[in-house]
Order: C-alpha cells, then structure tokens, then sequence
C-alpha cells in the first residue's frame, strides 16, 4: 500500500528557502526577526542572544564550551538551523571555523530588544469602530469559515454557503490534494484524504504554504508576502486596524484571508477596518504549541462505536472517511468503525496510525484525561486490520524459462543473485523470476552467454 505523507511546514522553512537577497530583505523588518527569534529551537535561541552584542565572529570551540556534554546533537541542530536561516555565516581560517550574526538580522533585533517595536498601524478608536465582535464571536466566525472553506475545497455541493474566493485560487488551494478525469467529478488524492485528518494548525500552514508557493502567479512577492503574514501574527485579537494604511496587494490578500477565517472585514459609514483573529496570531508559532488545540468531540468506546459530539457537518465527513455513520442527531453523530470502513479508508492511502492519532488529538474532555483516550483493543485491531493488507509485498519482476542447457540457467541465476535481483529459481524446470531493475542486465547477460 503506497505511503503518502504531507508535510506542512512553518513559516521558517519557507523562509530558509527564500533567496539570500530576499532573506536579508525581510530581515529589515524588526517583527520578522522576533517572529524568527521565537520559531529558533532553544538553543538556537541561547546562541542568538549571547551573541546579539557580539561583532566577531565566534569558533566553534567557544560555543561548544556553552554546551553540556550530552547536548551536542541539539547543538548540531541549532547550528544547521541557524545557517538555514543565514542567521549565522560561517567562516574558516586557520584556527577553525567560527560563526557571525547576520549583521542586518544582528542590528534589527538590537534595536528592537532595546527600544521597543510599533507596529506599522495601531487599532483604530471605539469612536469609530462603534461596536466590535467580541473574542467568543470571532472564533465562532473563525470556525465557520474554515470549515466552509475545507468543505468546498473538497467538495462544494457540501457546503451550506459558498465562499467568495475566485475559482482559480480553489485550484491553487487544491493542487494535490484533489485529482480529476475527464467528464469525472473531481476526488480527493491520498494527499487530500491525509489532509482531512490532520489538525487545524497543520491544515492552515498546508493551505498558507500553497498561497505563498503560487504567490509568483499573481505578481505577489513572495518575500513581501511572507513579510505581511508574520507581521499579521503581531497584531492583537479583536482589535480593528484601518485598511487605508495598507497597500493595494495587502488589501487583496486580506480578502483572501478573510475568507479563510482569518481575519473579518467591516465597513463603517466612512473607514473600512479589518479585525485578526486567533488563526492569525497563531501563524508565528510552532506546529507542536499545544496551546492552539481546540476542545475534544470523540468519545471511542471498546465495542468500536463512536459519539462524536458536534454540529459540524465537516467532522461529519471527516469521520465517514474511516468510519460507518449511522445516524446524525442535531449536535451528536453516532457511528461504528469497522473492518470495512478502515479498508475503504487504506485504500484510499490513509494509515493506520493517522486514524489513531486524529481519535487521540479529538478525544472529548470527558475521556481525553485517559490513558490511554481510546480503548486498547481499539488501537491495536485498527493496527491489525491494516497489517493484514501488507502481508502481499507486490515487486515488478520478470520471468524467464526454457534455457538451452542446465549450465546456461546456472550461470543466470549466478548472475541474478550476484545484482541481488533473483527472487525465485526452479532448478528442476530451469525456470526463474528476477526484478525488473536487473532484467536489461539479465538480457545482456544471456547475450553473451548465446555467442
């Protein structure tokens, strides 16, 4: 069974694959730099601030004297990860390699750490902005809208009411994750089935690395694109900030944001202003903060029924991807797993241990303090069922029979085994099967042996 696995990187790996131009272009901004600061393993983050006041260039002997004995790995780590970044350059000469600042990144975070940063717009008077929606309004608004656009980014007769984002930026949002035949509705690829089941944190950085990915074929920056989303991530949740101090390419992004739940426009009688919400400021921190997770629904019993406690129609769906629904009442889904709903969701490229992770990360509070969240039995016979599709190992190969001589099959299967590509010899019929890697070889092989 094929593995498929999508990585949803942070800002930060995009950011190392940025050119060394656009790099020292970003790091011009002071936000950018905290923003990097935080993302920086701990260690990293040591090296960066012993070094902030530092103009030489450091050895790496001296630096390795900060490290306990048993921490090199992770010192291994934060220095790749610093070069990545070009946070550090390094240098040799004869006394050995030694690592400076980015002098830019260096002077920046300098400035900010001793003198404070403002952001480019503070948020607007309540004078103007009359009533604004309160912190539990926005996250509803948040969740609605990500879930409609999840909803008809894999299927729009799904959704209750449709997005405004353009047609072409659905294909940009879908490009992997849905494949189409001709004449043929379009399905999820084993990409998309993944995608589902991952948490909403992952989800968003999948969705934002594909809009910066393609940021080129809209005459957008990606360097300054990057710039505005982390800068974004500084603003504060529910306050309002005027549109009017931005440009023109932000203002169109910030429409496509608003679409994904990650800010809320409004409109007042003269000033337009848009207000962030949690899943911007979440958009400078790690993939792993926990802090970011939202609240259970599953409760897994050990007879394999599922409770899902929700009114959401996409946990709905996310849950017929690996499951039999049942029944649906107003806020609680009712369903079973079984051995032919997980094979259903195997072959459509999805794991055992995605399955068992999206039950544990979703676990209801009531039996999220288990240990473990979801029954035993229940874990081990997804992992059963799904080991009884691997026991056949396919491997293209190639079979050959009716050798002139006894010698001539000999020295052939000599040679096969020799590339280590014989899979099964017949000594009494003089038959054989070989890989199809050593099959042009093979046929070389018999070549020679016949003149």
């Amino acid at each position: 069974m094929p593995q498929v696995k999508i990585i949803a990187r942070n800002f930060m790996d995009m950011v190392a694959a940025l050119p060394a131009m656009k790099l020292d272009q970003l790091y011009q901004n002071a936000f950018i730099c905290e923003a990097i600061l935080r993302s920086l393993p701990p260690l990293a983050k040591k090296y960066v601030i012993q070094m902030l006041y530092i103009e030489e260039a450091v050895t790496t002997k001296s630096i390795e004297e900060w490290v306990l004995p048993d921490g090199l790995s992770k010192h291994k780590v934060a220095i790749d990860r610093l070069l990545q970044l070009r946070i550090f350059s390094e240098a040799f000469d004869s006394s050995g390699t030694s690592y400076r600042l980015n002098p830019t990144f260096q002077t920046n975070l300098q400035k900010h750490i001793t003198c404070g940063g403002v952001l480019p717009r503070e948020p607007m008077p309540s004078s103007i902005t009359a009533r604004l929606p309160s912190l539990e309004d926005l996250a509803v608004f948040a969740l609605e809208q990500w879930e409609c656009f999840l909803l008809q980014l894999i299927n729009s007769t799904q959704a209750e009411k449709m997005t405004n984002i353009s047609p072409s930026m659905m294909r940009i949002f879908q490009r992997g994750l849905l494949t189409q035949r001709d004449k043929e509705p379009p399905r999820l690829t084993e990409s998309g089935f993944q995608f589902l089941l991952m948490d909403t944190n992952a989800q968003l950085w999948y969705i934002i690395r594909e809009y910066i990915s393609n940021s080129e074929e809209r005459d957008v920056d990606s360097a300054d694109l990057i710039s505005f989303l982390l800068e974004l991530s500084f603003h504060a949740t529910g306050e309002a900030y005027n549109m009017n101090t931005l440009t023109e390419v932000q203002r169109n992004t910030l429409k496509d944001l608003a679409d994904l739940g990650l800010v809320k426009l409004q409109q007042g009688r003269k000033e337009s202003w848009f207000i962030p919400t949690k899943l911007t400021t979440n958009l400078s921190v790690s993939l792993t903060d926990s802090s970011s997770r939202k609240e259970g629904f599953v409760v897994v019993e050990t007879n394999f029924r599922i409770y899902a406690y929700s009114t959401s129609k996409l946990h709905c769906e996310i849950l017929r991807l690996f499951s039999r629904i049942e029944y649906q009442l107003p806020n609680l889904i009712v369903g079973a797993i079984t051995k032919e709903s997980l094979y259903n969701a195997f072959d459509n490229g999805i794991t055992a241990e995605q399955i068992i992770s999206f039950l544990q990360q979703n676990a209801h509070p009531r039996v999220s303090e288990r240990v473990p969240s979801v029954p035993e039995n229940v874990t081990d016979q997804i992992r059963l069922w799904e080991s009884d599709l691997n026991r056949v190992e396919m491997t293209p190969a190639h079979f050959y029979d009716e050798f002139p001589t006894r010698d001539v099959f000999e020295a052939a299967c000599d040679f096969a085994r020799e590339y280590g590509g014989l899979l099964w010899e017949d000594s009494k019929k003089m038959r054989l099967v070989v890989k199809t890697d050593v099959h042009m070889h093979m046929r070389e092989h018999l070549r020679r042996q016949r003149q």
